[in-house]
């Protein structure tokens, strides 16, 4: 052992460590920001899945045989009861969850009152559409209760019934 020498680490080793370091960050960033993709994609599915079992539940108890026009809507308290959609993703549209901005919208209005005092259509769409850098794929679902993706927007284009146009293929179940 020489007396002289500090114990400690040389320089030429630190930077060797700090360069093994940023590679083995560089090869696994892509495969994060992929995994955290397919998991916000994944959440926004299932957000459509709930948006529609929510209208579901006020086609039947709430609105007469006819269904909620906005995620605002879905989410009103009844009589100081929750209402049929969690506050997460209700409210006005457009409603922003897990990197999807979600929008709740119909073509088809009809006359009359639900029970929480909200406006009735006789049909609807919802749609997802992922914020810059968050998803690659576009979904969308409709009073038919299918599920669509798409490459691209299906905001404005979403039938209240039946697939919407193509790109758009409905998603297996």
């Amino acid at each position: 052992m020489d007396p002289n020498r500090d114990n400690g680490f040389t320089l030429i080793e630190l930077l060797f460590v700090a360069g093994v370091i940023s590679i083995l960050a560089a090869i696994a960033t892509p495969g994060l920001n992929r995994a955290k993709m397919a998991a916000d994609e994944a959440s926004a599915i299932a957000s459509l899945r709930v948006v529609h079992s929510s209208e579901q539940m006020f086609w039947a108890s709430c609105g007469s045989g006819n269904y909620s026009p906005s995620l605002q809507n879905l989410g009103q308290t009844i009589a100081g009861a929750p209402g049929f959609l969690s506050a997460d993703i209700s409210g006005p549209a457009p409603v922003v969850k897990s990197g999807y901005e979600f929008d709740l919208d119909s073509r088809n209005p009809t006359v009359g009152l639900s029970c929480n005092g909200g406006a009735l259509v006789a049909s609807y769409h919802a749609t997802a559409d992922p914020q810059p850098g968050r998803g690659r794929r576009y979904f969308g679902s409709n009073t038919s209760g299918g599920i669509f993706q798409s490459t691209e927007t299906l905001f404005g284009i979403m039938p209240d019934v039946g697939a919407p146009p193509a790109p758009a293929v409905p998603i297996s179940q």
